[in-house]
Parts: structure tokens; sequence; C-alpha cells
């Protein structure tokens, strides 16, 4: 059984779309405005909304962007200190909500547009690595069973590469496993995500169930790309949570999301 998982921002007009869908997962794309104070405070109401109306299964995905620039786990401090302590401040403060209203937060080890510029900023990939992982071990003591630690399409934390998911063991993170990323990552291997789905299945917590057509960042709904979901749905770890994470034409209408949950439902039910 896979449970429907919708995806919105803190603009109350999509959190009222996805709810009239009764979600049983919800999770809550944040902004750099949802970091401040204020938004914080939204934010903490919001939840308490989701719960009394929906659902208690919910994750906070950490801001992508701060002033327009791509966020990045790797980022030195020393490049650009404010951008550093807002990322190292905003994810303190969003898993200390998390924690305060039990819910998930998300954050990723790497994204992938600034990635390759801040790797020339160091002395290696080793020592960014390092970096990483220090970092990440940081975050994951703070957060507990209240954070996990998203993939990337980039060779800095990919779940398609078995080295980055045997760091992901040997420091027994809890894992969001994004099945495009790793999809992307291998350049359009099913035998690759299927790897990795099978090798990280009872670390991962969550998921995000994407369809691609393994070539870049396209966020297809499922059935539109080229992703086994066959092979893909008896590995997937049943006590995990999942959304949909879809490229909406219309931020206010989630029916894309909708249809990807009504195809995984069919699809499962042929199989079984």
């Amino acid at each position: 059984m896979v449970l429907l998982g919708l995806k919105a921002s803190t603009d109350r007009r999509q959190i009222t779309d996805r709810l009239q869908y009764h979600p049983q997962v919800f999770e809550f794309h944040l902004t750099e405005n949802d970091m401040t104070p204020d938004g914080l405070k939204r934010l903490a109401d919001d939840i308490d909304w989701v719960k009394e109306a929906a659902t208690d299964k919910i994750i906070l995905h950490e801001p992508i962007r701060y002033h327009g620039q791509q966020m990045e786990m790797i980022l030195p401090e020393k490049y650009n200190p404010d951008f550093y302590h807002f990322m190292m401040e905003s994810i303190e403060n969003m898993v200390a909500l998390a924690c305060d209203k039990n819910v998930l937060a998300l954050v990723h080890g790497a994204f992938n547009k600034e990635t390759d510029k801040y790797l020339q900023m160091y002395p290696s990939f080793d020592a960014a690595e390092q970096e990483l992982l220090r970092r990440l071990d940081y975050f994951a003591k703070y957060g507990a069973d209240h954070l996990c630690i998203e993939n990337s399409i980039s060779a800095v934390w990919g779940y398609a590469d078995p080295q980055i998911r045997q760091l992901a063991k040997t420091h027994h993170y809890h894992l969001a496993f994004d099945t495009s990323h790793v999809f992307i990552q291998s350049h359009g291997s099913n035998t690759i995500l299927q790897a990795a789905l099978r090798d990280l299945r009872e670390q991962i917590v969550h998921y995000h169930l994407v369809d691609s057509n393994g070539e870049y960042h396209d966020s297809l709904p499922l059935g539109a790309g080229k992703i086994d979901w066959q092979a893909v749905v008896p590995l997937l770890n049943p006590q995990a949570t999942s959304i949909y994470e879809i490229n909406l034409p219309n931020q206010l209408d989630a029916t894309k999301q909708v249809a990807s949950h009504r195809y995984l439902t069919t699809l499962i039910q042929h199989l079984s």
C-alpha cells in the first residue's frame, strides 16, 4: 500500500487545494521567508492545521535558495558567511520545530547547480566529502528520528554511487530517497535505481516518487517517464512515507500529483 502524499508551499491557497484530497502524507516545501521568526510561527500554525484537517505524517523540506542562490551543504563558510549561517541556522530551526511538533525534517546532502563551484574551493573531493559528513553527522544527531537526508543527482551525495550508499549505512542516517535523482544520476538505468532501492531500503523513511527520462531534472508524473515502476514497487519500504514530487504547471492545482497516486495504486492492484 502506498499512501497519498502531496506537497505544497506555505501559501494558504496551496494548502487548501491539497487538503481537499485528504492526503495521508503532507510535505511543506519551505522558502527563506518561512525561516524568519514570523515565518516559523506561521509554519507551526500550518502544521497544526494540516494535523487537524488531514494527517500527522508531515515533512518539512528545507529551503532550496537564499537570496536567489541555491543551497548546498558543502558551502564553505569563508566563501559567504551570511549564506552559510543562514543555511545552518535555518536547518537548526526547522529541525527544532520538527522535534517540537513530532514531524519529520528533510535536508539535502547536496543539490547540483552550485556543487561543482563549491567543490573547487576544497583541496580535494575527499576534503569536501569529509566536511559534508561532518555537517550531516551534526544534523543527524541534532534531529535524531526527526531528520532525514535526501539524495542529489550530483556525485557529492548521489545514491547511484555504491560508495555513497555505504557511507549512508556506515553513518546510520535516516534517508529520504528521490527516485528520479538516482535515475538521472545513473543516466536512465533502472538496474542501478533498483539496486539503490534494495541496498538502502531499511534506512529509507521517506520517498519522493517521481518519474524521469533520465537525462535532466524533469520531475515527471508517474508513467510519463522511463522508470520501471512495476519493478520499483516491491522494493519500497512499507514503513516509509512518500509524496509525489511532480512539476506542476499551476501550483494551486495538485491534480498531477493525485493522478500519479492513481497510476501507482492501479499498478499495485494489478501486481497483487
